[in-house]
């Protein structure tokens, strides 16, 4: 599907197709493609590039075009398992008309960055420093998802808020090597933007999306090392807390095995016989108490021997 904007008091406004400034290309269909190539001077193999979900991000430039492989967030989803994935988008300008190309997922331009728009280049810029934002605003996600995780395996044991663990880990180490390509791309968008026609100002606005990116990789640096580091120790947690219940379930059996013994011994006659010249209920009254007594004892007992730190 491709959707055309115009800029209109320095907004975007979708206009009739084949007009506008701004083309956006969702999963293009064969004829589409072959639209796109005729309209933005693309060869097969730079379109397949855009359409790529596992192209690394570059700049590529001609004399009249330029191609930039650009990498974003994608929708997050956290239920059972967490889904934090990146998806490529390929920014192609040509003269002062930007095209985006997706393979899925949709864009929208209704966030603060595209409020005070110009032009074509600044489209571009404002579609950055959105992406760059996005992923930082999903770092902060991550952060608090890993803090919850760490109150759950706190007292859990089970595997299953350890495997959310793992898979926030991977999904850390995806957005890592997404901002660092980008890192890359805008490095080298930086050395020729000046060939396109890139104002003085709309330079400030590249070097502020550089610094802002820039921040965003020590972030996610700092939430892999904290997250990695600690990944051992929530797995002990688990195994701990495993460890004192089957501890807890073992003393209980210790405590009761005598009990039954006593409970089989007075079930029989010898009771009733050694306390025949007595009330039932007072002698059954004084065998409860005292099995009660000699199970909190043996309880007592075990625990000390269990708990007692060695010298």
């Amino acid at each position: 599907m491709i959707r055309y904007y115009d800029i209109q008091a320095h907004q975007l406004v979708e206009c009739v197709q084949g007009s506008g400034r701004l083309l956006v290309a969702m999963a293009p269909d064969a004829p589409e493609r072959t639209l796109l190539q005729e309209q933005l001077r693309l060869d097969e193999y730079d379109l397949n590039s855009m359409l790529d979900p596992d192209e690394v991000p570059r700049v590529d430039f001609s004399h009249e075009r330029l191609l930039v492989i650009w990498k974003s967030p994608e929708t997050a989803t956290v239920s059972e398992s967490i889904d934090l994935g990146v998806s490529v988008i390929g920014l192609t300008l040509l003269r002062d008309r930007l095209a985006l190309v997706r393979a899925t997922g949709d864009l929208l331009f209704a966030d603060r960055e595209f409020q005070n728009i110009a032009d074509a280049r600044d489209l571009m810029l404002a579609f950055l420093l959105r992406t760059v934002r996005h992923f930082v605003s999903h770092l902060r996600v991550m952060r608090q998802i890993s803090v919850e995780l760490e109150k759950k395996i706190t007292v859990s044991m089970e595997n299953r808020h350890l495997l959310q663990m793992f898979a926030l880990s991977e999904s850390l180490v995806y957005y890592m090597d997404a901002i660092e390509g980008n890192a890359a791309a805008l490095a080298k968008l930086r050395l020729i933007a000046a060939h396109y026609a890139f104002e003085p100002q709309q330079l400030e606005v590249l070097d502020d999306i550089i610094l802002e990116n820039s921040q965003a990789a020590r972030q996610a640096d700092i939430y892999h090392s904290v997250l990695s580091g600690l990944m051992d120790a929530r797995g002990t947690i688990v195994n701990n807390n495993m460890n004192v219940l089957l501890k807890n379930l073992t003393l209980i059996n210790i405590v009761f095995l005598p009990l039954n013994l006593i409970a089989s011994i007075g079930g029989m006659s010898e009771w009733s016989m050694m306390t025949e010249h007595r009330d039932w209920r007072v002698s059954y009254s004084l065998f409860v108490v005292g099995m009660v007594v000699f199970g909190w004892g043996t309880w007592w007992i075990m625990k000390r021997f269990v708990d007692r730190t060695p010298r």
